[in-house]
């Protein structure tokens, strides 16, 4: 039985995103797996008995780590991932060296919409689109101050 990361012991308690790929769900899970690290499952068609379309295409995967996510290469019958007004965010998700490297990483191939910096209120953040047209808010509060 293949796994499909729904009975890893933990109830997913929040909501996490499933995005359908274009065709490219094993490259984009294997860019976010480099990117956040974790643990990464993925599930070709012919891992689930389906003998329709390809057989490598990515029917179910789990990406589970400090940045969780389910992606699939989207069915011809469905819309692969587009999105307009929707950002992820990672605010204070880890300690501002891996946020400024995850910030890095995400750009590259990518676009910087606004560079990571200090703002007006002391905080740091920025946001970038990522090469799968995924949007990142990435931040972090001053080193050393309360949260």
């Amino acid at each position: 039985m293949p796994d499909t990361g729904f009975a890893k012991g933990q109830p997913v308690t929040a909501p996490q995103p499933y995005v359908h790929f274009p065709g490219t769900a094993r490259e984009a899970l294997s860019f976010y797996h480099r990117v956040f690290g974790g643990e990464l499952t993925l599930n070709t068609r012919t891992d689930f008995g389906l003998s329709d379309g390809s057989a490598d295409a990515i029917a179910h995967g789990v990406l589970d780590g400090p940045v969780s996510l389910f992606g699939a290469d989207a069915e011809p019958d469905q819309q692969s991932f587009s999105s307009s007004g929707l950002m992820f965010a990672l605010l204070g998700a880890a300690d501002e060296p891996t946020l400024r490297r995850w910030f890095r990483e995400l750009s590259d191939g990518g676009t910087v919409v606004d560079d990571l910096q200090v703002r007006a209120w002391g905080a740091s953040d920025g946001q970038v689109l990522d090469r799968y047209g995924m949007l990142w808010l990435i931040g972090f509060e001053p080193e050393g101050s309360e949260k």
